[in-house]
């Protein structure tokens, strides 16, 4: 007889503790690092501060390259703890210039750290990850990545670039669920961590993260939130079924396509292919119509678009990540914010942007 009170979900098994080690080399592969690779069971902004936490003490001076309000947030952390800060903020909803950054660190007088996130969701851009990882490098700078959104989107070798300190989440490009994080941390982060004055006995130590590595990675403090790795393995398995480069290939193709419909409707996007991102594309809409009178429009038509956040707010976005990059859902995308134009009033040339998106995935 069916009982109405039972779920699924109840009584879920716990998460076996000799798997969480193959779980870390896994996403080890996946970041094509030897690092030590970190779990941590939450989402990953508590990865984020955790970095900033266990990093942060009087005297460390870090270059913070501000590019949405997620870098912002990483150098409030990064001041809570005493660090002097020099931030380095990109022109609203704009990638970082190179020649910036160069500057910046050749008028600075000495730098332990830089921290920046790579593929922004917020706005849609990229930002030019190798050339300053080169820059950081060339000096002896620690480094910090915020891949959280481009992983699985876009390549990231993280020893061939020398990337100290990389978190992850695996929501975004990878499909997977979005309440457990990962990092990965090099011997020259761990140096900086383990100095003096770390935080010990709390969800933001990496340090004690670190007993879990030198423990034979037998199983994680605290208590598991099973379903969670049960659903990451299982995002895990989708990722080496399809393999990687392929997955960044969809992703590469969902960009290309989407931009290729929007220029066929007579859109222009916000940034060139250059400095835009695989995970979403964002345009500027018409001043009199708004990013919230399009939205809405769209979802009337059972399209879900979103605005641009903090400085990029004046945006709409068009999703492709994950799961999203494919076809269906780029042509839906477009088609959409095109019906959504021309419901407001302005010219649209649906079938081409159709055609435009059908010819780039060879349909």
């Amino acid at each position: 007889m069916f009982d109405p009170g039972w779920n699924p979900l109840h009584g879920a098994p716990s998460y076996p503790a000799e798997r969480y080690a193959t779980l870390a080399d896994r996403i080890g592969g996946v970041l094509q690092s030897r690092n030590d690779i970190l779990l941590v069971q939450a989402e990953a902004v508590v990865a984020l501060e955790a970095v900033a936490a266990s990093l942060a003490r009087p005297g460390l001076s870090v270059v913070n390259i501000v590019t949405s309000p997620y870098g912002g947030w990483f150098g409030q952390w990064l001041r809570r703890g005493g660090a002097t800060l020099h931030d380095i903020i990109a022109e609203p909803g704009l990638p970082i210039d190179i020649e910036v950054v160069a500057k910046a660190l050749d008028l600075a007088p000495h730098i332990d750290v830089l921290a920046m996130v790579h593929a922004e969701s917020a706005s849609g851009i990229l930002n030019p990850l190798p050339e300053i990882l080169a820059l950081a490098r060339g000096r002896g700078i620690v480094t910090i990545v915020d891949a959280v959104a481009s992983i699985g989107g876009h390549r990231l070798e993280i020893d061939s670039l020398g990337i100290d300190v990389a978190v992850i989440g695996p929501q975004k490009a990878l499909g997977g669920p979005a309440g457990v994080s990962a990092l990965s941390v090099s011997r020259r982060a761990w140096d900086l961590i383990l100095r003096k004055g770390g935080p010990r006995d709390s969800i933001l130590s990496l340090a004690d993260l670190k007993s879990w590595v030198d423990d034979r990675r037998q199983g994680l403090p605290g208590t598991p939130a099973p379903l969670e790795f049960f659903a990451l393995e299982a995002a895990l398995d989708r990722i080496e079924a399809e393999r990687l480069e392929n997955v960044i290939a969809r992703h590469v193709l969902a960009g290309s396509a989407t931009r290729a419909g929007l220029a066929a409707l007579g859109v222009a996007t916000w940034v060139p292919a250059a400095k835009a991102s695989n995970l979403v594309t964002a345009v500027r809409v018409p001043e009199e119509l708004g990013p919230a009178a399009l939205i809405a429009t769209a979802r009337r038509l059972g399209v879900e678009l979103a605005a641009g956040v903090g400085a990029a707010a004046h945006l709409v976005r068009l999703n492709h990540t994950g799961p999203r990059a494919s076809f269906q859902t780029v042509l839906s995308n477009v088609v959409a914010y095109g019906a959504a134009l021309r419901q407001a009033g302005h010219a649209a040339d649906i079938a081409a942007a159709s055609e435009a998106i059908a010819v780039a995935y060879g349909r």
